[in-house]
């Protein structure tokens, strides 16, 4: 049986993605083209349509000036709150 990719892990990468891309004022077209990808790229990762490899959640982070350790340690703290 496949294993859902809606876990609550992936759900706080989907939010965190979300929001960061949020703050640097970015709509999902303006990191898309940043990322020189399709806004449905960015739309079915932040839905949890898609899984993001490492390499491109690096991509992303860099995209937003975000290391990709920092990124990792802020989603880690988000995931051991619960």
């Amino acid at each position: 049986m496949q294993k859902s990719i809606h876990s609550y892990q992936q759900r706080k990468l989907q939010k965190l993605l979300r929001e960061l891309r949020r703050q640097m004022g970015y709509r999902q077209k303006d990191l898309a083209d940043v990322l020189n990808v399709p806004q449905s790229f960015v739309s079915k990762y932040e839905a949890g349509e898609r899984r993001l490899d490492i390499l491109e959640l690096r991509s992303i982070c860099e995209s937003m000036g975000i290391k990709l350790e920092d990124f990792v340690r802020k989603l880690e703290r988000i995931i051991d709150e619960a």
